[in-house]
């Protein structure tokens, strides 16, 4: 089992076997996960561009045109859907 130890400042360090485990370098960032009451999931946070190819991939009929990309961010902006 991996301990670590918070500081009073809220840090902590993840332990090396962790940080091996998870492919962590420093720099890089890390996301706590909610799996319940209490209970959390480190994951690691970076990913290259290259991995993330294709998780869209069929959620979408068509592709969106940069002027539908404005209107979805203005509309996000003010508030309305």
């Amino acid at each position: 089992m991996a301990v670590a130890t918070l500081t009073s400042k809220g840090q902590i360090t993840i332990p090396s076997r962790v940080r091996a485990a998870l492919g962590l370098e420093a720099g890089d960032r890390v996301e706590f996960v909610e799996q319940g009451k209490g209970q959390f999931a480190i994951v690691a946070a970076t990913r290259s561009v290259q991995e993330l190819k294709g998780l869209f991939q069929g959620k979408r009929s068509k592709p969106v045109s940069i002027e539908e990309m404005n209107a979805a961010i203005a509309r996000r902006a003010s508030g309305s859907r």
